[in-house]
């Protein structure tokens, strides 16, 4: 009873809090559930809600009411234009709504910074509620109190909606069938509109009602998504009952669980978050064993049996299949290495291998940029050749998630944190006196694949949707870390001071920008082209094939699971190195350099360079470095909205990205790895939307 009476007041603040976030979080499931948009901004609307009530609060009941009317409406009618802008991407899947919303997210952000100021608004309630009451011998605000009764009946209320009235029931059925909603009269439109804009709605009001709880400032609409989306997963999308437990659990956690482990706590949330992913992705099914139409005579395995049989007489061959085909027609590449002058007979091979002519001429471009990387130390001042090294860094990070996102069929926002560690661990060193650059590259690439392969298994058995909540969980996860331990990570305030990187053994340190800028050239271009390497081999086909055609490599007794692990593991070192990179070139560390946005940008670039073509990673990191630091140079205050602006056009002007614009005019599709809205399963994909099959784009 001593303990209970002890933490009663924070056990109190905790049910108001996960309230707070209840009526958050119903908005965010209701978006995704029924609309099936996966809302990034979700945050921003309740930001929205929450300026516009300080702005417009008083001390007043008239106050009140004129900021809830005010900010619910305000964010009612966001989440409505939020529904015209995600129709162009309604067959696009929700990678492109993820990096659609998070720009629009940074674009409003930096609106309402430009109108209400950048400093957190107070908010005053009316003087009835600006008191305290006694609670079990406690004094404990009278406002947090009147807040968990309204939404507890908010929640009742939405309850009864969905469940016993006829606008529940077209909205249930426009997330189980719009067809057959269609034909009753009904606009699945119509319905898609409504239920974003009563997602607005209900986060306009949290807002404004939570002001006082969350209130409005600097990161509030960030914080607000993630505890949002940790509310979401862990309560599903079914019942706004499981939503609301999942609410006042993570509501208990983040404030009595304050009181109670003070030290666990950062890590409780995501932790749970992750978990429960990650046993759902078990119990799914990766993949189904056949097509739409059911087991059909496969013409390929009886080849492969063929082949097999002839190889057993002629020891010393070995035969790698893959299968991938966006058609769905099950096209096999296969990969035959053989003893040069074992004098065996070639095998026929159903794609044709790169000929050097066309090697030659598919490499050109990549010559061409590595000209021009060059060069640039002849024409750049020191502060824009800083930047290009931080590009290259950035590259090699954005080309980590080219291979995870395009090869594998894994979409992550998670990638930044393979990339903290090879950058903690190239710190560390320095300050332990390894400064020695290749010394530093290999043994962060090391730290950050042994990271990969211990968080791997938890990401490579899901699909879709799921794979970016995992690895956003396991990249908030290792910010939390970050912050915490900051005997190895300066914590907060980062590290800076260490001793500067020596490229080769016996040189000197590294100072001058050039310097610096050429060296992160060498190592970037070294490990681009190991990457391309590797993705042209039969590894690479075999990589492409798991996520062209993952039932059909399965039925043929692949271990696509291994496959996807080896990948993951292979892009968080190249995203150690990029880390190690950064370290060297900027001389100082933060944790706001391996932050959330950080991989929502190197998501961003791999996008922009249409997910399949590493040149384009790595040209779609250099004009987000641009944009951010170079343009928004000359335009102060306003690097979030440029970078805003840069996320919606990508989306709607670059579909394919970069490749996709080479390649001339594409056929659109969901993104790989990603299902349209309404499918269980995605079709297959081109594996090389780029190129001519069996081919890698540069």
């Amino acid at each position: 009873m001593d303990l209970l009476d002890a933490h009663l007041v924070p056990a109190v603040d905790g049910v108001a809090f996960g309230l707070l976030l209840f009526v958050v979080a119903a908005g965010l499931s209701l978006a995704f559930g029924t609309a099936g948009v996966l809302n990034l901004s979700h945050g921003m609307l309740y930001a929205i809600g929450a300026y516009t009530g300080a702005a417009l609060s008083d001390g007043t009941w008239g106050g009140l009411a004129l900021g809830l009317a005010a900010g619910t409406a305000a964010a009612c009618a966001a989440g409505a234009g939020l529904s015209a802008a995600t129709a162009p991407l309604a067959r696009r899947g929700h990678l492109a709504q993820a990096l659609l919303t998070f720009g629009l997210a940074l674009v409003g952000g930096d609106l309402l910074i430009q109108l209400f100021g950048a400093d957190e608004l107070p908010v005053r309630v009316p003087e009835a509620l600006d008191s305290s009451v006694r609670l079990l011998g406690h004094r404990y605000p009278a406002y947090r109190l009147c807040f968990i009764v309204m939404a507890v009946l908010l929640a009742a209320f939405g309850t009864w909606v969905l469940t016993r009235t006829r606008m529940g029931a077209a909205v249930r059925a426009a997330a189980d069938d719009p067809q057959m909603l269609a034909t009753t009269g009904h606009s699945p439109r119509a319905v898609h509109t409504g239920v974003l804009a009563a997602a607005g709605a209900l986060a306009g009001a949290a807002g404004v009602l939570g002001a006082p709880i969350i209130g409005p400032g600097p990161g509030t609409s960030e914080n607000v998504l993630m505890l949002s989306l940790v509310v979401v997963v862990l309560g599903g999308l079914r019942s706004l009952w499981a939503t609301l437990a999942a609410a006042v659990a993570v509501g208990e956690v983040q404030t009595l669980g304050v009181s109670l482990v003070p030290d666990l706590a950062p890590y409780l949330l995501f932790a749970a978050m992750a978990a429960v992913l990650v046993l759902r992705s078990r119990f799914a099914e990766p993949a189904a064993a056949h097509g739409p139409e059911g087991p059909s005579p496969d013409p390929v395995a009886r080849l492969r049996r063929h082949l097999a049989a002839r190889l057993r007489r002629r020891p010393g061959a070995a035969v790698a299949a893959t299968a991938g085909d966006s058609a769905g027609s099950s096209a096999l590449l296969r990969a035959s290495s053989r003893r040069e002058g074992a004098g065996y007979p070639s095998i026929s091979l159903p794609f044709s291998l790169p000929r050097p002519r066309g090697a030659a001429r598919r490499a050109a471009p990549l010559l061409v940029l590595l000209a021009v990387l060059a060069a640039l130390p002849w024409v750049l001042d020191a502060y824009t050749l800083s930047l290009a090294g931080s590009a290259l860094a950035l590259g090699l990070l954005a080309v980590s998630v080219t291979v995870l996102t395009g090869y594998a069929g894994l979409p992550t926002l998670g990638q930044t944190a393979p990339f903290a560690v090879g950058a903690y661990a190239t710190a560390n060193l320095a300050q332990a006196g390894w400064t020695m650059g290749p010394a530093q590259i290999a043994l962060s690439a090391l730290a950050a694949a042994l990271f990969s392969a211990l968080t791997g298994p938890a990401v490579i058995r899901a699909r879709g949707t799921t794979v970016l909540m995992i690895t956003l969980a396991v990249g908030e996860l290792t910010g939390a870390v970050v912050n915490r331990l900051k005997s190895v990570t300066g914590g907060a305030d980062g590290l800076v001071g260490f001793p500067a990187t020596q490229a080769l053994w016996g040189g000197e340190g590294m100072f001058e920008e050039s310097e610096l800028y050429t060296y992160a050239l060498v190592v970037a271009a070294v490990a681009v082209a190991v990457t391309l390497l590797v993705l042209r081999s039969p590894a690479g086909k075999l990589l492409t094939g798991t996520r062209g055609a993952e039932a059909r490599m399965r039925a043929s007794g692949h271990p696509v699971g291994r496959y996807l692990l080896v990948a993951h593991i292979c892009a968080g070192a190249l995203a150690g190195v990029g880390g190690s990179l950064m370290v060297t070139v900027q001389q100082y560390l933060s944790p706001a350099d391996v932050g959330f946005e950080i991989a929502a940008f190197a998501l961003l670039a791999a996008v922009i360079g249409g997910t399949t073509s590493v040149i384009g990673a790595l040209m779609g990191a250099g004009l987000i470095v641009v944009t951010r630091d170079w343009v928004a140079g000359s335009w102060p205050g306003h690097g979030p909205l440029l970078l805003g602006v840069l996320f919606v056009a990508a989306v709607y002007l670059l579909p394919r990205g970069l490749a996709g614009l080479r390649g001339g005019s594409a056929r659109s599709g969901p993104e790989p790895g990603l299902p349209r809205p309404g499918e269980q399963h995605p079709p297959a994909p081109d594996p090389t939307p780029a190129g001519p099959a069996g081919k890698v784009s540069p």
